[in-house]
């Protein structure tokens, strides 16, 4: 009797721990698989987010004719220009011409003083001087951009407000 109570205590003990030993494994094996599964989806994902943003973010526009050329790297100007600027041909190019001018020279007044003005909103000058006829489409450009830089950052560029 004592005897069978031992192989049948042993018994238990033996299924116990091959129980839990399976699990064990199974548990490690799930663990692992998720942890692997989890890396590599997420890697994927920000990769495909970040070369649609880039692609999606970035216009270039030139003018052949006289060799000048305007390039935006802006997230959320080429969605807003889709969908909120005025149509091409609503302004005249003296009225784009004469905003330009007030803004970018505000603009670079500002870019040039990096601990009075945000360096990450005003990262480097706009090359744009009075007299030089940049053509429609550039000032074109360079007029929603800036429009959109003030209504987006809430930046007041000076002498005309910034409306659509």
């Amino acid at each position: 009797m004592v005897s069978l109570l031992k192989t049948n205590r042993q018994l238990i003990y033996t299924i116990k721990y091959l129980y839990l030993y399976k699990m064990k494994n199974i548990v490690i094996i799930f663990i692992l698989g998720l942890f692997t599964l989890a890396c590599s989806g997420y890697k994927n994902k920000l990769v495909a987010t970040n070369n649609q943003g880039i692609a999606n973010d970035t216009i270039r526009i030139a003018n052949e004719e006289i060799e000048y050329e305007i390039i935006i790297i802006e997230p959320g100007f080429n969605a807003w220009l889709a969908s909120r600027a005025m149509p091409r041909d609503y302004h005249s190019q003296s009225y784009l011409e004469s905003r330009n001018n007030v803004w970018v020279i505000e603009y670079n007044r500002r870019a040039l003083q990096p601990f009075s003005y945000d360096p990450n909103l005003y990262p480097m000058q706009i090359d744009y001087r009075r007299g030089i006829d940049y053509g429609y489409e550039v000032n074109y450009m360079l007029y929603n951009y800036l429009v959109f830089f003030q209504l987006t950052y809430k930046q007041k560029l000076g002498g005309f407000q910034a409306r659509l």
